[in-house]
């Protein structure tokens, strides 16, 4: 489980969710694509699972049950996931900012 791949699967589900060719096609087909509150929903259940996941490790490894490097590397999985979801809350922020300063 090395957190390079996991981030690499994520962007790429990403990149497929807001593919404009992907998005021409649901269009076309009447399908609608995800909304922005499923996505956030999904983005945070996954950090909030990596979080669950980094603590189940933490209490195997006190109770001698779990590897050290288990948890280090699920304990990495959580920090990224967490500074990932700060990076995205920090974007749509600026873009806000953004909007909010626009002439009218």
């Amino acid at each position: 489980m090395s957190t390079p791949s996991i981030a690499a699967n994520a962007y790429a589900a990403l990149a497929r969710m807001t593919d404009p060719s992907a998005a021409a096609g649901r269009a076309a087909s009447g399908a609608p694509g995800p909304s922005f509150d499923a996505l956030l929903k999904d983005a945070v259940g996954s950090v909030v699972q990596a979080g669950r996941e980094s603590d189940a490790q933490s209490h195997a490894l006190v109770n001698g049950k779990a590897n050290l490097v288990d948890v280090v590397t699920a304990v990495a999985d959580t920090e990224t996931a967490v500074q990932t979801l700060v990076a995205v809350r920090d974007k749509v922020i600026q873009a806000y900012q953004s909007i909010m300063q626009m002439q009218i």
